[in-house]
């Protein structure tokens, strides 16, 4: 609590207060200019950012929910993988994410390229920024989805079909009200990312498209016009505070035991199950999957027979992969004990059910402020430490923190109470407890957490571009310094950086994460535990 008031709280109150009430500050002009919601430009950047988020979690549910059925209900060669594979877009950089799909449905692009032929060109539209959105977060609800629907009873569908019901009224009367709660968990976090995504709006948007963070970051770096900034900052704020709530509450009922006989999986027979499998399959695959192979052939093709291979000679290349693996190996350790005095903090207070959700929702604080608006509130709050790297690790902590304690959280509240209660009796001191029995029983989801937390941090874009100084420079700042330069070599150069992040960042989480468990049938205990343990983006983001 003292760290998120003395690194969040204070400084987004300092960026408010100045730019609502006007206090000076030297070296900074305040713009005297009318309150957005009397600007008609910033009216419809507000406007479209809430459309672009709404037509996201539209899409997602509607194309992610029969993938979900398909990796829930059928049992075929390669579903494990096909399971995990959902999450590398979720690992990939926002920023590479945005190269990515400019590889596949950009100018130049593998399917950009034939339909500018055909006379149908997706630059300068928002399709590239909707494309992105769903390459990012279509995953989320797929897991979701697909973690609800094994928590459906067999029993109880055994018997709608016994008494009549077609599969399709058995599914919307027993199995529709058990995902539900999953799925609006899923689009709670997808709303999130979509309404306060900077990278892939400043890359996908442009000038036109462009959201509500891209035109805070305008209006403080640009024209320090601090008003509307702030007042763009306390409209997002109380938005994405709902939001947050409203997955916190979901995320407390989904916590709640349950015994129930998990549907079993049958194989693919029929022609409608297969056409239903082969749909779900090619849609990830054009959306999902494509863009990443994109960037890696683009970023081949640009070291090979481009210019793109000399920017590893580049002493900036160099200075900026030990500065983000140093940055990363640091803020993930703040990251990590943060994160679990969250939970433990959190699976305390479970006798306090008010006060249990307001901190279960207070993890999310630093998700939903604009990345942008807390550098500048550091920057104004503590201009002392400017060139203090304690600062920049504390940021990149406190973006971070929270999926490891949102992981701990989901996986202690999963936690059977006898198991600790046996061993107190036996004469184990609470440390001793979480330390022989409850610790290796959450390990799991702790590796999760930690490995989605340093991804993040691999990638980090909007807070070390603001307060990055030229020694600070890092793989993803680097990456934007290259796109922003005119020149084919600083394509390609942007390119190969790119794919190199990509695959850093994937052998990161891979090293941190291990391995999946085995794909036996779990028992309906062992369900509960694994969902709460392997599904971070609805129990960890």
């Amino acid at each position: 609590m003292l760290f998120a008031l003395w690194f969040l709280a204070m400084p987004v109150a300092r960026l408010l207060f100045q730019g609502l009430w006007g206090e000076s500050v030297p070296g900074l002009t305040l713009a005297d200019t009318e309150p957005w919601w009397r600007d008609a430009h910033l009216q419809w950047r507000v406007g479209w950012t809430l459309v672009q988020a709404l037509a996201t979690c539209a899409a997602c549910l509607v194309l992610g929910l029969p993938m979900a059925w398909v990796l829930a209900r059928l049992d075929f060669a390669g579903r494990l993988w096909w399971q995990r594979a959902l999450l590398l877009p979720f690992v990939v950089p926002t920023l590479v994410a945005a190269l990515g799909v400019l590889s596949l449905w950009g100018p130049g692009g593998w399917l950009g390229e034939p339909l500018a032929q055909a006379g149908v060109s997706l630059q300068g539209s928002p399709w590239l920024l909707l494309l992105g959105n769903l390459f990012f977060n279509l995953g989320l609800v797929v897991r979701a989805g697909s973690d609800g629907l094994a928590q459906v009873s067999a029993q109880q569908l055994a018997l709608a079909r016994t008494l009549g019901a077609t599969p399709w009224r058995a599914f919307w009367r027993v199995e529709w009200p058990v995902v539900a709660p999953w799925l609006a968990s899923a689009l709670c976090l997808v709303f999130l990312y979509c309404f306060t995504g900077f990278g892939l709006a400043l890359v996908l948007g442009g000038q036109r498209w462009a959201t509500v963070e891209v035109e805070i970051y305008t209006l403080i770096a640009y024209e320090l016009a601090l008003g509307p900034a702030a007042a763009l900052a306390v409209a997002m704020l109380v938005l994405t505070g709902g939001v947050a709530w409203a997955y916190a509450w979901v995320e407390r009922r989904l916590a709640q035991p349950a015994r129930i006989t998990p549907v079993a999986r049958r194989s693919l027979r029929g022609v409608g199950v297969w056409a239903l499998w082969g749909l779900a399959l090619v849609s990830w695959g054009l959306l999902c999957a494509s863009p990443l192979l994109a960037l890696l052939a683009q970023g081949l093709r640009a070291a090979v027979w481009g210019q793109g291979a000399a920017v590893w000679g580049d002493p900036d290349t160099g200075l900026a992969l030990r500065n983000t693996l140093q940055f990363t190996g640091m803020a993930l350790l703040l990251a990590t004990a943060l994160g679990l005095l969250h939970a433990l903090a959190g699976h305390a207070l479970r006798p306090w059910p008010r006060w249990g959700l307001a901190w279960r929702a207070s993890a999310y604080a630093p998700l939903v402020v604009s990345p942008v608006a807390l550098a500048f509130g550091l920057l104004l709050m503590y201009p002392q430490w400017l060139a203090s790297l304690p600062l920049l690790v504390a940021a990149y902590a406190l973006l971070a923190y929270p999926f490891v304690a949102k992981a701990l959280t989901a996986a202690l509240d999963a936690l059977p109470e006898h198991y600790a209660q046996a061993a107190a009796t036996l004469g184990a001191r609470p440390l001793r407890v979480f330390w022989r029995v409850t610790l290796p029983m959450v390990a799991l989801a702790l590796r999760r957490g930690m490995a989605f937390a340093a991804a993040t941090m691999l990638g980090e874009f909007a807070v070390s571009l603001l307060l990055s100084r030229p020694e600070w420079l890092t793989l993803s700042t680097l990456i934007y310094q290259r796109l922003g330069r005119p020149g084919a070599g600083n394509l390609d150069a942007a390119l190969v950086l790119s794919a190199s992040l990509m695959v850093l960042a994937l052998l990161v989480f891979v090293l941190i994460e291990g391995r999946l468990g085995s794909g036996a049938s779990p028992s309906a205990s062992q369900a509960r535990r694994r969902a709460a343990a392997s599904s971070p983006p609805t129990h960890a983001a």
